[in-house]
């Protein structure tokens, strides 16, 4: 049997990934699963949670995994690309996806256009329709100064693992996204050591990738990725 563990984003869950998740159970018969990490999901609880519980969270899940399938695959957004490119180089995995993974993080001239973008929607009172205000508001009150810390502890701690990562390897990040560098899928592609690597740049996307624009796009190329007998 095939599985594929996808590994959501910090404050984020399942739910920023979903159009892949349906999208590999429609077009495969794989076991895909996608935990959600201590503290995430839609109703956010990260007080005294800490990137070691992330961490082990999303290495017991490959475990379990590991137990019923004899080809793993492995997907990983934003910071759960960090957490996936871990477990690749600590464990036996087919094929590695990253996408947007947060090597780097805070992009501050996007974030720049992104804070402009919701003030002149809120000039014109059109505030309601702003994407990223709609995202990004709820997690701004609920998202306590620790947890920021931890999450930049476990990017510090996951990318030292980076050159370890052997698996043949998708890096996929949009050239628009406002928290991590899109220059980001460069440095990493240098920094694993696979032999097969790939790197795609989306011009339009933003950080939520699997959401966005092209989304039909990542999925089928996603999909290619993983099903394809010979990676280049």
């Amino acid at each position: 049997m095939t599985g594929c563990l996808l590994i959501h984003g910090y404050t984020g869950g399942p739910h920023e990934i979903e159009p892949l998740v349906a999208y590999l159970r429609e077009h495969t018969d794989w076991e895909v699963e996608v935990p959600t990490l201590p503290g995430h999901g839609l109703n956010l609880e990260l007080d005294n949670v800490t990137h070691i519980a992330w961490l082990a969270a999303a290495e017991d899940a490959l475990r379990k995994m590991q137990e019923k399938t004899d080809k793993l695959y492995l997907i990983g957004f934003s910071m759960g690309g960090m957490i996936a490119a871990y477990l690749a180089s600590r464990h036996h995995i087919d094929k590695l996806v990253l996408l947007a993974p947060s090597r780097k993080y805070l992009s501050f001239r996007q974030m720049a256009r992104e804070v402009k973008s919701v003030l002149v929607d809120g000039f014109k009172g059109r505030i309601g329709e702003n994407r990223f205000f709609q995202h990004y508001k709820n997690k701004w009150r609920s998202v306590p100064f620790r947890a920021n810390l931890e999450f930049c502890r476990l990017v510090n701690f996951t990318r030292r693992h980076l050159p370890e990562v052997q698996a043949p390897v998708l890096i996929a990040q949009g050239q628009q996204d406002m928290m991590v560098p899109y220059k980001t899928a460069l440095h990493l592609d240098k920094e694993i050591t696979s032999e097969q690597k790939q790197v795609v740049l989306f011009d339009e996307s933003r950080h939520l990738i699997c959401l966005g624009d092209d989304r039909d796009t990542l999925n089928e190329l996603v999909y290619q990725f993983l099903t394809e007998k010979n990676t280049k």
